[in-house]
């Protein structure tokens, strides 16, 4: 590891090109991947689907940490286990469980102490990426940008003053995004497709994966107003779609798309 803060959050149905890259990132054949499956309904059924992935990509040892309740995450034993890891990965679900047993206790101490020294790689899909956010996106599917189309709590905050939403694309939720960030305004949304991540590194964050992430930036918006009922007024907001291969500087709130690659240039 190099020190730098590493944060793979991926947008849910995550193909072998991404979970390979996770793998590469900690550490390849030397890799100590921990999946936690606190948010899933059935944890022992997620857990064996990642450690069979881990493994058939070339991840030195997977494990799995069972946390289903405060006192486990309190509990010396999963420290112990967090502090032998060079990856973390938290799978999908749902992210309150995940807030709700993790929030405040010594894991999530540890996990915020590990990633900020580089020594850990934390990746987390579909519920394990919406929870990296400071103010998480737990629900909402009303149609409209409009105060209740949207619900949000607390997150971990692993990637401060970012909104995340995940299955961005396929499940149409750039209203509910829009409506977030209308709400939060000095927070940038972040929506990720489908087999898309985003890997942060410094101030920055670069898009990985098949589809794109739709980036929501309201600071230079002329006008805000969120009425308790009816739609929302957002008016000269950004709205920026990167690819994979472009990067995203996160203080600037500024895009760099770079040149067009060899595969772009022939199929216009």
């Amino acid at each position: 590891m190099d020190g730098t803060s590493r944060l793979l959050i991926m947008g849910g149905a995550a193909g072998p090109d991404l979970l390979g890259r996770f793998v590469e990132l900690s550490g390849g054949a030397a890799a100590r991947i921990v999946v936690i499956a606190t948010a899933s309904e059935a944890p022992a059924t997620a857990e064996q689907v990642y450690l069979q992935r881990f493994s058939e990509h070339g991840a030195g040892t997977v494990r799995a940490l069972r946390l289903s309740c405060r006192a486990e995450a309190n509990g010396p034993a999963a420290g112990a286990v967090l502090r032998e890891a060079t990856g973390v990965f938290f799978t999908g679900g749902d992210q309150e469980r995940i807030t709700g047993v993790l929030g405040g206790t010594a894991v999530d101490s540890l996990l915020h102490e590990l990633v900020g020294a580089g020594r850990v790689v934390l990746a987390g899909t579909s519920a394990g990426a919406a929870m990296m956010a400071g103010t998480m996106i737990v629900g909402g599917d009303r149609p409209g940008v409009t105060a209740d189309s949207v619900r949000t709590g607390p997150g971990l905050e692993f990637l401060p003053c970012v909104l995340i939403d995940q299955h961005f694309a396929e499940r149409g939720r750039l209203n509910r995004l829009l409506s977030a960030v209308a709400r939060y305004p000095h927070e940038l949304g972040v929506g990720i497709d489908e087999d898309t991540a985003i890997l942060t590194g410094g101030d920055s964050f670069e898009v990985l994966g098949s589809g794109a992430v739709t980036v929501v930036d309201a600071g230079a918006a002329t006008d805000i107003r969120v009425p308790p009922a009816g739609p929302i007024v957002l008016a000269g907001a950004r709205v920026h779609v990167l690819p994979a291969g472009c990067t995203f500087h996160l203080t600037g709130r500024r895009p760099v798309t770079g040149p067009p690659s060899p595969e772009r240039e022939r199929a216009t």
